[in-house]
């Protein structure tokens, strides 16, 4: 009888058992036989194909990025995770939020890093970082108004220091013409009004500085200003002597400014200040920036599942413990550190030590999220075994790179499947 058990239990295994064989076992076998041959596979090529893991620039890149997000993707999951859950616990709305922050879990890695490409963009008319980056910026500091704007012909403007500096010195009782080109009519100020040609007046200089626009032969004159032309408003301009500012004003609406009798004989600066491209945000996606950007779109997916599993853990915390801790004199900061994280540590190492084997394997997000410029820069393990395996025509150092990330997992997986036996036990 209990033979037959045996061979009837057999029986129902053995089809796991060669599904496991054949989607588990074969490749992992001939992955390890394959990384000891060249490129070509009918060469013996020793342990070189796992000597490039150390010497060959991009893995090494790779395996630099892969200890960056196993030391702080889980970390940052785990602890929001944690957070969520201690404080959606007494709430009415808790349930709400934590399926909130639940739901990028249904989104497949390929949808979510389309999301996270479009929300890096650096454009932020596309860009949601860069749109509220930017927003936040130009709250503090505006960005000029006329970026392009520059002499046109026969102006009495030159180049200077990123501006522009008159060509010849200004008196008292002079209206200064300062035009200008460059601007789009959509582009210039809402505040701009129909520019005007200054009064002169005695002891003081006045000047015009605005959108010198003419359209075809006989439309508009060169240098005057026109009904239809429009002045620059809040254009800074500065008078000069000897390299030193000893005046300065701002254009009205219309374009008209008035300088004191102390720029009396100096230059006429229109400075750089004016001119300056506006603030585009942050390059999220650059070389300096791609992994920790792409970190945050995994944080973003995965610290609903630690909110989730942590949120579980603090259910069976007994509630005496913490009640009894308050009538203690303990702060709800001191229960959270000294009661509540104590007793969740079990369920705390198991959140992240799952997630250290999710992202070892991590691919899909940066393959998608990175550009082709900074690919390189956010480069880990899995895509480099893709890219050597499939781009460049070396599955010898593929399958060396598909060992080693196999090396890296199991004392994790080992760890993790000791705690969830000792978690059994209790």
């Amino acid at each position: 009888m209990t033979g037959t058990r045996r061979t009837v239990a057999a029986l129902f295994l053995l089809p796991a058992l060669v599904l496991l064989g054949a989607l588990v076992v074969y490749p992992i076998g001939y992955s390890v036989f394959r990384s000891f041959y060249n490129a070509s596979g009918d060469a013996f090529a020793g342990i070189d194909n796992y000597k490039a893991l150390f010497t060959d620039d991009g893995i090494r890149t790779a395996l630099k990025n892969n200890i960056i997000w196993v030391v702080f993707a889980p970390a940052v999951a785990t602890a929001l995770g944690l957070i969520f859950a201690v404080l959606t616990e007494r709430v009415r709305w808790g349930t709400a939020f934590k399926l909130v922050v639940f739901m990028p879990m249904a989104i497949s890695m390929l949808a979510a890093g389309i999301i996270f490409r479009l929300v890096y963009d650096q454009d932020p008319d596309r860009g949601v970082a860069n749109a509220v980056w930017v927003g936040v910026h130009d709250t503090f500091a505006q960005s000029s108004a006329f970026p392009k704007a520059h002499p046109g012909r026969n102006s009495p403007l030159k180049p200077d220091q990123g501006g522009f500096l008159t060509t010849s010195p200004v008196h008292t009782g002079q209206w200064v013409a300062l035009p200008l080109v460059g601007v789009a009519p959509d582009q210039m100020p809402s505040s701009a009004k129909q520019a005007v040609r200054a009064k002169t007046e005695p002891g003081r200089i006045t000047g015009t500085t605005w959108q010198d626009f003419t359209r075809g032969k006989g439309v508009g004159r060169l240098g005057a200003v026109d009904p239809s032309e429009l002045g620059y408003a809040g254009m800074r301009v500065e008078a000069v002597k000897d390299g030193k500012v000893v005046a300065s004003a701002k254009a009205a609406d219309d374009g008209t400014f008035t300088l004191p009798a102390s720029a009396d004989g100096a230059l006429l600066r229109l400075p750089a200040s004016n001119f300056k491209e506006p603030y585009n945000g942050v390059d999220w996606l650059g070389p300096s920036l791609v992994t920790p950007a792409i970190i945050g779109a995994y944080v973003w997916m995965w610290a609903g599942f630690a909110m989730v599993l942590i949120a579980a853990g603090l259910a069976g915390v007994p509630r005496e413990l913490l009640e009894a801790a308050r009538v203690d004199g303990a702060s709800e900061w001191q229960v959270f550190r000294r009661v509540t994280v104590p007793l969740l540590a079990p369920v705390l190492a198991v959140v992240a030590v799952t997630l250290m084997i999710n992202v070892l394997k991590i691919f899909d997000l940066v393959y998608i999220i990175a550009p082709g410029s900074s690919q390189d820069d956010a480069n880990v393990l899995a895509l480099e075994l893709y890219r050597k395996g499939f781009s460049e025509g070396q599955p010898g150092i593929a399958s060396a790179i598909a060992v080693f990330l196999l090396l890296l997992v199991i004392p994790v997986m080992l760890f993790n499947m000791r705690r969830l036996r000792r978690e059994v036990r209790r």
